[in-house]
């Protein structure tokens, strides 16, 4: 299936997109996606659901990123060769892994708002996995049974802040509005071949990113399987699985974002983000 949740801000509800791409209110049936809702054998019930029987919602009404508390948003490093060879990364033997702050998620129609003092702002378009079940120390072969499903995330990055003001890289990843999710989460059944996933990102139109999920270099089970030997996932905890080549530092000279920009970008099965950039 593939869930939303929408409405204005503090009033958002659970809903799915039925086989017409119309959005259909499921707040009889889920209170909310988030913690235990987010349990696999939960959002599986709802495929019994006559999607066509739910009240609709109107066309046009918000999308808010489909799940609703997040525990934490972890990041991977380079995990596409083209994209560490372009920017200038190295390529270590084990993922690198930095936290983004939960408080970076919006939706995926939300404006961007590039922070004070910015000027080196990147975008990067990113299959993103949303855990559905504790995970400590979990097996790559047991790993896909803790994931809820799938959505889009921009990891949006202030590279001189990451770079170029000493410390960690959560400190140029975590402005707010730097993780637009969704629009949908995806359930692993819709979306049984990652490899498949072409995601695709655009700058005012102009193609900076497209590439194959496939290119990844540590698959999806193998960093659930590793993150949750360094800290336990949670249901409504997020890993990011690193971004294909074509972030604005690979160029020469780099590109960066300023206000008034329109962003789009999207990935096989899992929808699109439209929004625009705006100043602090």
């Amino acid at each position: 299936m593939r869930f939303v949740r929408f409405g204005e801000r503090g009033s958002e509800r659970p809903g799915a997109v039925d086989a017409d791409g119309g959005i259909r209110d499921l707040s009889d049936h889920v209170p909310a996606l988030s913690d235990g809702s987010l349990d696999p054998d939960v959002l599986g019930e709802c495929a019994s659901l006559t999607l066509s029987d739910l009240p609709a919602v109107p066309k046009g009404t918000r999308l808010c990123k489909p799940i609703d508390r997040i525990g934490k948003i972890v990041g991977i490093g380079p995990n596409y060769r083209d994209a560490a060879s372009l920017a200038g990364f190295r390529i270590n033997p084990e993922p690198t892994i930095f936290l983004k702050a939960a408080s970076a998620a919006s939706g995926p129609n939300d404006s961007i708002e590039l922070p004070r003092l910015a000027n080196r702002v990147d975008w990067g378009v990113e299959l993103a996995i949303v855990i559905g079940r504790v995970a400590k120390y979990v097996s790559v072969e047991d790993a896909m049974r803790c994931v809820a499903g799938f959505t889009l995330c921009n990891d949006l990055t202030e590279r001189a802040f990451q770079l170029q003001r000493g410390g960690q890289w959560t400190k140029g990843k975590s402005h707010d509005t730097f993780a637009p999710l969704g629009p949908w989460l995806v359930t692993p059944d819709e979306l049984r071949d990652l490899d498949a996933v072409e995601l695709w990102l655009d700058v005012n139109g102009e193609r900076q990113q497209q590439a194959s999920a496939g290119g990844m270099i540590f698959k999806v089970p193998y960093l659930i399987s590793y993150v949750s030997r360094f800290m336990r996932l949670e249901p409504g905890d997020i890993i990011l699985t690193g971004t294909p080549g074509g972030v604005g530092l690979s160029f020469d000279p780099p590109r960066f974002l300023k206000a008034g920009d329109r962003i789009r970008l999207g990935g096989t099965g899992l929808g699109e983000q439209d929004y625009e950039c705006v100043s602090a």
